[in-house]
């Protein structure tokens, strides 16, 4: 099949929403275990938080709570990561360089066949 060829440019189209999907994934499985690790240890700082809430209640929430405080930010900085890179491929489209990395996966999954797990979903 030829890169010009209407299947192919959906098999790449198909490629490319399975990443997405999978790049959500991730964020969502970071957040049911790291998330839910720093929420509660943070539970009691937040209890704080919400009925006096100043920098200075947050701050030594953060650094006393080092952990908890981390595996958060991870999570906020993972969803914040994937939500830019989605939002870039939406407003300005995919890169030149990821469209050719996804046409080569494709090749690569198209060529192995049945045997790729992958295979079935492109088809």
């Amino acid at each position: 099949m030829t890169p010009s060829h209407p299947q192919y440019q959906r098999q790449v189209e198909k490629l490319h929403r399975i990443t997405v999907y999978g790049r959500w994934l991730v964020v969502i499985l970071f957040w049911l275990t790291f998330g839910v690790y720093g929420i509660s240890g943070l539970r009691q700082e937040i209890a704080l938080w919400l009925d006096y809430f100043t920098w200075t209640a947050v701050r030594y929430g953060i650094a006393y709570n080092p952990l908890p405080s981390l595996s958060l930010a991870f999570c906020i900085g993972m969803s914040a990561s994937v939500l830019v890179w989605q939002s870039r491929n939406i407003i300005w489209g995919l890169p030149k360089r990821e469209r050719y990395r996804l046409e080569q996966q494709v090749k690569r999954i198209l060529a192995k066949g049945p045997n790729h797990p992958l295979w079935k979903w492109l088809q």
